[in-house]
């Protein structure tokens, strides 16, 4: 895994993105941006590349959430090859479901720590 790749991180809450931004640094993941919704976070995609990490929440509010984002994501051939890790505070099955469905890479419950989120990394990534 690149340690250097561009990480785009979308949730609503500020407070969260800090929380998220200050996980990835201490696994080792300094370049990151930020969005507060898909629809946010498709511009900022779509104007670069290179991105090799997203992770979104799933719900945001009032813009795009997180399933409708993944969802559109996967449809873009530019996008589509960026592993995508969905963050939530439901742990229900059918969400889970849902975003496999889609084509999510992995899914973090809240609250979550930074070995956590290490964890998940690997799974998709392998050992960094």
């Amino acid at each position: 895994m690149d340690m250097n790749m561009k990480i785009l991180i979308v949730d609503d809450s500020r407070p969260m993105l800090k929380i998220i931004r200050n996980l990835l640094k201490q696994i080792g993941l300094a370049n990151v941006e930020e969005a507060t919704d898909g629809v946010e976070a498709l511009k900022i995609l779509r104007a670069g590349s290179g991105w090799g990490l997203i992770v979104s929440d799933w719900n945001m509010d009032p813009g795009m959430n997180g399933l409708p984002f993944l969802k559109e994501v996967r449809a873009d051939a530019t996008l589509k090859h960026i592993p995508f890790v969905m963050i939530t505070a439901e742990s229900k099955t059918d969400n889970v479901i849902a975003a496999k469905q889609a084509g999510v890479n992995n899914y973090i419950v809240k609250p979550f720590n930074a070995e956590t989120l290490k964890g998940k990394l690997k799974a998709v990534f392998g050992d960094f």
